[in-house]
């Protein structure tokens, strides 16, 4: 019961957004009772924040298991890029509403998903700055700047991209990572 909730509440928040989806709307989807939808949640903020949660935990955990492999850093980079937009066509929905709807949480609640994402982006700067140190990367990089880059580049990516269309995940995957990696100039 839990998970039609969240699966259909998901579909609904993409639908008509968070706001304008109530609780009626939810359990009349999946043909049960508010009490059941009580049951499981004490409120819509926090079926929201169960989403939340599920999307960044499961990324991160995904992301850190790239991290422990033992390859180049260009290698765990674009591994995590592919992962990123890999994401658009399995999670698509989950992730629209994880990078729209965080202006429903509470405050505290949007601390936590703010702590994991910024989690999430510390681990990419890290990164950055092992390839610069390896000399994988260039040294006057600002990693900072960079993964607010990548992350710009591949996040924004949800609401434009459609994972059926001309272009494929992997070959979006790999025109992102090229373009990361030797930006748009010729070389010489």
């Amino acid at each position: 019961m839990r998970e039609e909730l969240l699966k259909q509440s998901i579909l609904l928040f993409q639908q008509k957004g968070f706001s304008e989806t109530s609780i009626q709307d939810i359990v009349d989807t999946i043909n049960v009772t508010k009490g059941s939808f009580y049951y499981h949640y004490k409120s819509k903020e926090s079926l929201l924040m169960d989403i939340q949660e599920q999307y960044i935990d499961d990324l991160l955990n995904r992301e850190e298991a790239i991290l422990e492999k033992n390859e180049t850093c260009r290698e765990r980079l674009i591994q995590i890029v592919q992962l990123i937009i890999h994401d658009i066509k399995t999670q698509g929905p989950n992730g629209r509403i994880y990078f729209r709807e965080m202006r429903n949480l509470s405050p505290e609640n949007a601390k936590i998903i703010r702590g994991k994402r910024e989690k999430f982006r510390l681990n990419i700067e890290q990164l950055l700055v092992e390839g610069i140190e390896a000399g994988e990367f260039r040294k006057e990089l600002h990693p900072k700047m960079i993964v607010f880059a990548i992350l710009g580049v591949t996040n924004w990516s949800y609401s434009w991209f459609n994972p059926n269309g001309q272009i494929s995940v992997e070959e979006l995957a790999v025109m992102f990572t090229d373009f990361i990696l030797h930006g748009v100039l010729q070389e010489i």
